[in-house]
């Protein structure tokens, strides 16, 4: 009927889109991150993946709540709802304005041919179109971005493993990469660890140049 995803940067919309379902990446903090594998705090949040707008909407409005374990949902407090489908709107469209990013475009004939439909379709629902409306930053944060999430990898999985306990067979990111290293036939059949090995070679939070500060690393701790 529906799932939870999980997503930094385009694991819910990117596999929605693929297959044809809808899903929603909430800004971060409207929904609890507790006990999810972090990869960096700053992107990561849990969102609906459904067959229906509707039924998407539902499950959102499940997810959503104050958390005392996740610091970063004290903000939705006050603002966050529990019902979304009340502003599920058969004439939403009706005079929306709607850029459509043409850099996007372009690398399959038969995607554009779908998107094109798709759009005559909005237009025909009442939606104003501006046509092209390229993004003028599209790209240029590609490299800071990547900056923020190798710091943020490495401090909020060495707080994740790290309370997970003496038992556990992994405490940090150095001893996941030498546990993979150890089974690279089972574990990297396809795929290296390079984000791993970068992330490791990073500071702390703190460390000068790092995008953020030192406010981060209070919040990569709590969550």
């Amino acid at each position: 009927m529906a799932a939870i995803g999980t997503e930094t940067d385009g694991s819910i919309v990117c596999p929605s889109g693929a297959n044809g379902i809808v899903g929603i990446k909430p800004t971060v903090g409207l929904t609890s991150r507790t006990g999810i594998i972090p990869i960096a705090h700053s992107q990561d949040g849990a969102g609906p993946m459904a067959r229906s707008v509707r039924d998407a909407a539902i499950m959102l409005g499940a997810l959503t709540g104050v958390d005392r374990s996740d610091s970063a949902t004290l903000a939705s407090e006050g603002k966050a709802l529990t019902d979304y489908t009340r502003f599920l709107d058969p004439a939403g469209l009706r005079g929306a304005r709607i850029g459509v990013a043409r850099k996007y475009f372009g690398f399959s004939e038969e995607v554009d041919a779908l998107m094109n439909t798709l759009l005559d379709g909005m237009k025909k629902q009442g939606a104003t179109q501006v046509d092209p409306a390229d993004i003028e930053s599209f790209g240029k944060f590609d490299d800071s971005e990547l900056t923020v999430l190798l710091y943020e990898l490495k401090a909020d999985l060495n707080a994740y493993l790290a309370r997970l306990g003496a038992s556990a067979p992994v405490r940090t990111l150095k001893d996941v990469i030498d546990f993979n290293d150890k089974n690279k036939d089972k574990e990297m059949p396809y795929f290296g660890q390079d984000l791993f090995i970068k992330a490791e070679a990073k500071g702390p939070l703190t460390e000068q140049g790092v995008p953020g500060g030192a406010g981060e690393e209070s919040q990569a701790g709590a969550d």
